[in-house]
């Protein structure tokens, strides 16, 4: 069986997730891969056979997304002449993560194709979203990456089509311990708009890694670093908490590790503005302003007791076996033409 697995790079998440699954799917098959995006700070173990420029917005550095860098980088002749030229009759099976070339090439040459993503577990009403903002965004989530057949994860299965999360097994086969220190990831501001805010809570050792900084540097009781995936599992493994904004897999690991969590997420990113509703919804501290009141409201997040239970059991080879059985060409599943 030939399969194209196609990835988002947009964030971490999707690659970080990818790095569980590939190795799964390649127990079924030659697997090509496919990355589109430019703001992933971590990469796959195995070679690529397509890397395009996709459709990615652009961090910013005070808490939300940068609009011109964003326009700037749009190529939209470049997104079109991608998709179509795209050649995708010679596989068997096409497995997407919120990936735009790869959906709208299968859309337009009328084949299947499978979302795997924390994305598709928005196709679901049932899954959380803050109340009465942002609906427009809702055609995001159906039409960035539109595909036939959806398989979500969240921090929880919200439907039944939605899994708990891809715990990575370099984080699942860890010993968290807790050295006191917070880590933090907040890659929509910049190092020197957040550390003035830290600096004002001095007993506490902070691990910031950042995704505007390219050298390590420390002042007083903070130390930043660029963002490295072994460096940033160490820390979060041996932290006593995570500082971090509106993404997905990074709470759900330091949530599965017994890690305190405050979520700070992206301005205008409904995405993020949804996963932290999810979160609060659980029990975890939500701030939406990095102001006055930041400081104070961390102090109360460090001093409370912290108690978000979790059951992010290791389903993900199970999954993907599911996945491959049900939406191969042999499946009478896929060929009877049904939705999932």
């Amino acid at each position: 069986m030939k399969i194209l697995f196609a990835i988002q790079a947009t964030g971490n998440g999707h690659i970080s997730r990818a790095r569980e699954i590939v190795p799964l799917l390649e127990k079924h098959g030659q697997v090509d891969l496919l990355v589109s995006g430019t703001q992933a700070d971590v990469s796959l173990d195995q070679a690529l056979a397509y890397r395009f420029h996709g459709f990615s917005f652009i961090f910013g550095k005070t808490g939300g997304v940068n609009n011109w860098k964003t326009y700037r980088s749009m190529n939209l002749l470049r997104l079109r002449k991608d998709i179509v030229s795209l050649p995708l009759k010679q596989y068997d099976l096409i497995i997407n993560d919120f990936e735009p070339v790869t959906a709208w090439a299968c859309k337009l040459q009328g084949l299947p194709s499978v979302s795997l993503s924390h994305q598709a577990s928005f196709i679901s009403k049932k899954t959380p979203r803050p109340a009465g903002s942002f609906n427009w965004a809702e055609l995001i989530f159906r039409y960035y990456a539109p595909t036939t057949h959806h398989i979500g994860f969240h921090f929880k299965p919200y439907d039944d089509f939605i899994h708990t999360p891809v715990i990575r097994s370099e984080i699942r086969n860890q010993e968290s311990v807790d050295s006191g220190h917070i880590t933090v990831y907040l890659p929509s501001f910049d190092d020197k708009h957040l550390l003035p805010y830290l600096q004002q809570i001095r007993d506490v050792k902070w691990e910031v890694f950042s995704k505007h900084s390219r050298t390590k540097y420390r002042q007083g009781n903070i130390s930043v670093n660029p963002v490295s995936n072994q460096e940033f599992n160490h820390s979060l493994v041996q932290s006593h908490g995570l500082l971090t904004g509106g993404g997905f897999e990074g709470p759900s690991e330091a949530l599965f590790l017994g890690k305190k969590v405050m979520m700070i997420p992206m301005k205008n990113q409904f995405e993020q503005q949804c996963n932290a509703e999810a979160a609060r919804q659980m029990g975890v501290p939500v701030l939406h302003h990095l102001d006055g009141g930041f400081v104070p409201a961390v102090k109360k997040w460090l001093a409370e007791p912290f108690d978000v239970p979790t059951n992010f059991i290791n389903e993900t080879d199970d999954i993907v076996n599911k996945l491959v059985k049900k939406y191969s060409p042999s499946s009478p599943f896929l060929s009877s033409g049904l939705l999932y």
